[in-house]
């Protein structure tokens, strides 16, 4: 039987006309390899980071719902003692009822209570600021931040040092960091441009723009016009 072109077309044409699929050049596999290499490298990157993010949003986003602005932070931690657990360099940061920031640092923290938020402090600093962007900075030997009430109490080698210049040192303070309040009750001694003063005990009003002075108290002013003093 003669196969004419009728039945070539019923076969699907003759074996000439078909053609066979192409084949991938070296080049190309070559390109699609490198394409997956990068694929899998980026991942490796990749989903860690994402893993870390989704952990870190976990974690942080109940605080961006909460009205609390105290926050601590500290380089590095250790366990310093048998059963309060310690932070080097401490940093507590926050603002106060007038949304103004303050910090207290200490070069160790020790928790005292979890409950009240009771922190004893080594070498406590605390760094209040006005709303007109004056400062006032307090140091001691030793203090304690009580959360509950936001009061930060300074024992030992007090030292108050305020934007205008002036210099006060007593031996226990205490500071009412959310509305900008302190005072003590144990003799203090000061100076500054006004002059030099002595008295048994002290308060600050609005982070020591107005200081009232407890006697018995001594009190020279300088008089700028012949140098001379005044008490």
């Amino acid at each position: 039987m003669n196969s004419g072109p009728m039945a070539s077309n019923l076969v699907g044409g003759s074996y000439a006309s078909r053609k066979e699929p192409a084949q991938r050049s070296p080049q190309s596999n070559l390109r699609a390899g490198g394409t997956y290499s990068r694929f899998v490298s980026t991942s490796k990157v990749l989903l860690p980071f994402l893993a870390l993010s989704l952990v870190a949003l976990v974690v942080i986003w109940p605080r961006l719902n909460s009205d609390q602005t105290f926050s601590l932070g500290f380089s590095s931690a250790q366990l310093a003692g048998k059963t309060q657990p310690g932070m080097d360099n401490a940093r507590y940061v926050g603002t106060d009822e007038n949304s103004q920031p303050y910090s207290v640092t200490a070069d160790l923290a020790r928790i005292v209570s979890e409950a009240t938020g009771e922190v004893d402090l080594q070498l406590p600093k605390a760094d209040l600021t006005m709303d007109d962007g004056t400062w006032l900075v307090l140091t001691a030997d030793t203090g304690r931040y009580i959360g509950d009430n936001g009061t930060l109490e300074l024992e030992g080698g007090v030292n108050l040092f305020h934007d205008t210049g002036y210099e006060i040192s007593t031996e226990h303070l205490i500071v009412f960091l959310k509305t900008g309040m302190a005072e003590g009750h144990k003799p203090i001694s000061g100076h500054g441009p006004f002059g030099e003063v002595k008295a048994q005990g002290l308060k600050l009003v609005d982070k020591g723009r107005l200081m009232y002075f407890t006697g018995p108290a001594q009190l020279i002013l300088y008089t700028p016009k012949n140098g001379g003093s005044a008490k």
